[in-house]
């Protein structure tokens, strides 16, 4: 069994990564209303991943003997400037996402607490993954500005995403 204040924080993640995968449908219905049904895509995926992940946690919890609590949480931001907005707010709140699971490794360092550190290790993998491919986008944005041919073929891109689950051990 893993320790309260371990397991508090961890509840506190799985109810982030839900608000995560709530922040990106909002993100989605902003593309859609916009017409950039590919980008829509993109966050819809990106959403999916945020489940994926919150489950990942929620499923570490129960292995581990913990309750889990859920929590309401915030509204999501609606409405974005731009699509190069929509994207750097990505990016600025996967560096929060980011800082979160370090915290949890500190905890985890610190107690000794071997299991969830190996479970820890994953996410700090896909972190780098996740503000990596946020990062690419926004410089791509950047580089074409508002060109409607550009954005097109990167719309056009952004729907061939699909969420494919990891395959983990746990």
């Amino acid at each position: 069994m893993i320790s309260e204040k371990l397991l508090y924080e961890i509840n506190k993640q799985i109810n982030f990564e839900f608000y995560s995968a709530h922040l990106y449908l909002a993100m989605a219905a902003y593309c859609a209303a916009e017409d950039f049904d590919g980008f829509a895509n993109f966050f819809k995926v990106q959403a999916e991943e945020e489940k994926f992940h919150a489950m990942k946690f929620y499923n570490y919890v129960n292995e581990m003997n913990g309750r889990i609590v859920l929590e309401g949480m915030p509204d999501p931001q609606n409405d974005y400037k731009s699509l190069l907005d929509a994207f750097e707010i990505s990016y600025a709140h996967e560096k929060i996402v980011t800082s979160k699971i370090y915290n949890l490794t500190d905890i985890a360092t610190q107690e000794r607490e071997h299991a969830t550190i190996s479970l820890l290790k994953w996410f700090i993998d896909e972190q780098v993954e996740e503000e990596a491919n946020f990062s690419r986008i926004i410089k791509r944005l950047q580089r074409i500005k508002t060109d409607p041919t550009s954005l097109y073929l990167l719309d056009t891109e952004m729907a061939a995403r699909v969420f494919v689950p990891p395959v983990t051990t746990r």
